[in-house]
C-alpha cells in the first residue's frame, strides 16, 4: 500500500467523477469540495440469473469511474431494481452488479508498487498535478515531491507508500484523460478493481467516494496497519512454484512447528506460482525452512511492515470501522470487485465493512482475475506506477490486451 500522486481537482468535482449533468450530494467529511451526484431514480437493468514478470517485485506489489455520459452495463435476464434518493435511507440491493458482463476494466496497483521518479509524467499533465495539489492540502506535506525525489525509504513506508500510490493512480487516469482518444477509453470502462490499497482508488474511480474521502481513508489506513505490525511483529514471504493447494500444506507443516501467536496463513492468492504467506516472524522463518522440501522454487521474503491480511492487523480494524462509518459511500457506478470476496458489492453499507475487512483478509485476486477473464473481459488497463498487475493477468492469459498508464 503506497502513495504517490497529486490532487487533480477543480474546486468543484474531479472530472473522472464528474457526471454529464449537474447533481449535488452532501458529503459527511468537511473537507471535501467535491460535488456529488445527488441521484433519484429507479433504475431497471437486465441480468442473467512468466514471461517478462519478475516474481519478486510482483510479490512485493501485492500489499498493500463512473462513466461520463450513459452508463453502460453488460447485464444479462432477470430483473434488478435500484433506487436511490438524497436524503432518504432507501435500501440498495447489494447484488445490483452480480450478474455484471466486463468488456473493459481499470486496475489499481497496491503497495510495492511505488518507485521513486514515480510522478514525473503526472506533473506534466494540469489536472493530474492539481490532484497532487490537493493531496499536499490533506496530507500536509508535499507527497509528489518525495513520490519525485525520495528518500526511496521514505516512499517506501507503509505510513506514505498508500496515499503516494493512491494519488498517483487516479492522476495517470488524468494522463490517459489528455492523450487522443483518452476520454472514449474512460467512457468504455465498465468495471474496476484494485489490489489491496488499489481497492480505494478503484471505488474513488468508480464514484463511491470522493478523491478527498479516499485519501483520508488511505492515509488513515497506512497510519493504523503501521501501528498494528508495531504492536506485534510479524513477517511476509513470497512462495514461488507451488499452487495454492502446496502452499497452504507449507503452512500447515510450519504452523505444527510453532507457537499459536506465531502461526501463518495465505495472506495473497496473487496468481498461480506466486503465493504470499503472512503471520509470526517465527512462523515465516519455518515456511522458508521448509519450502525447499515442498518443492517450491524459491522464497522472497517481502519488505513490509508487518504481517498484513491476517490477524495481526486486527488493532487496525476499529479505527477503519470508525473512519468509514463517517465517511459519505455510494453505490459505485460500475462494478467495483472486492479484495475479500472477489465480488462487486452495491450497497453503500456492505461496502464498508468489506473495506474495514479487507486488512485482516487473504486477497482473492487470483479469482478475481480469473473471474474477469472468464466473463469475457476483451481489454484492461494497468494504471498507476509499476507494471505488476500486467504481469499477473499475462500470467493468467497471454493472449488478454492490457495496457500500462504510468506515471
Amino acid at each position: 500500500m503506497l502513495y504517490s500522486h497529486q490532487s487533480l481537482f477543480r474546486f468543484n468535482s474531479p472530472r473522472f467523477l464528474r457526471p454529464s449533468s449537474t447533481f449535488h450530494l452532501p458529503s459527511t467529511m468537511a473537507s471535501s469540495s467535491l460535488v456529488f451526484p445527488s441521484v433519484s431514480l429507479n433504475h431497471h437493468a437486465s441480468f442473467d440469473a512468466h514471461d517478462s514478470l519478475s516474481f519478486k517485485s510482483l510479490s512485493s506489489a501485492c500489499f498493500g469511474g463512473f462513466k461520463h455520459g450513459h452508463q453502460r452495463f453488460n447485464l444479462g435476464k432477470s430483473r434488478v431494481s435500484m433506487s436511490v434518493s438524497v436524503g432518504s435511507t432507501t435500501a440498495i440491493d447489494d447484488a445490483l452488479f452480480a450478474n455484471y458482463k466486463p468488456t473493459t476494466a481499470f486496475l489499481f496497483p497496491g503497495q510495492g508498487a511505488q518507485a521513486v521518479g514515480m510522478g514525473q509524467e503526472a506533473h506534466k499533465v494540469p489536472a493530474a498535478a492539481e490532484l497532487y495539489n490537493k493531496a499536499n492540502e490533506i496530507l500536509g506535506f508535499d507527497i509528489l515531491d518525495i513520490c519525485i525525489n525520495g528518500p526511496k525509504e521514505k516512499l517506501d513506508s507503509t505510513v506514505l507508500s498508500q496515499a503516494a500510490i493512491y494519488v498517483s493512480s487516479l492522476a495517470a487516469v488524468e494522463i490517459l484523460r489528455a492523450r487522443d482518444g483518452g476520454q472514449q477509453i474512460i467512457d468504455s470502462v465498465d468495471v474496476t478493481c484494485g489490489l489491496s490499497l488499489g481497492e480505494y482508488t478503484a471505488l474513488a474511480f468508480a464514484g463511491a467516494f470522493s478523491f478527498e474521502d479516499g485519501l483520508k481513508l488511505v492515509k488513515l489506513r497506512g497510519q493504523a496497519m503501521q501501528e498494528a505490525a508495531d504492536a506485534a511483529k510479524g513477517a511476509m514471504v513470497s512462495i514461488i512454484g507451488l499452487d495454492s493447494d502446496k502452499v497452504q500444506q507449507l503452512c500447515d507443516a510450519a504452523n505444527e512447528e510453532v507457537e499459536e501467536a506465531e502461526k501463518v496463513q495465505i495472506a495473497n492468492f496473487l496468481c498461480t506460482g506466486n503465493y504470499a504467506v503472512s503471520g509470526g516472524v517465527k512462523g515465516i522463518e519455518a515456511v522458508e525452512a521448509k519450502a525447499k522440501s515442498f518443492k517450491a522454487r524459491m522464497t522472497v521474503r517481502l519488505a513490509v511492515a508487518g504481517a498484513f491480511h491476517t490477524r495481526f492487523m486486527n488493532p487496525a480494524l476499529s479505527q477503519l470501522e470508525s473512519a468509514l462509518s463517517e465517511t459519505q459511500i455510494k453505490t459505485p457506478r460500475i462494478p467495483v470487485i472486492s479484495n475479500v470476496d472477489a465480488q462487486p458489492h452495491a450497497d453503500p453499507e456492505t461496502i464498508k465493512k468489506i473495506l474495514a475487512r479487507q486488512v485482516t483478509s487473504p486477497v482473492q485476486w487470483e479469482t478475481t482475475v480469473k473471474t474477469l477473464l472468464s466473463r469475457g473481459l476483451e481489454k484492461s488497463y494497468e494504471l498507476g506506477p509499476g507494471k505488476v498487475i500486467a504481469g499477473i493477468v499475462k500470467r493468467m492469459d497471454k493472449t488478454s490486451p492490457i495496457e500500462n498508464i504510468s506515471v
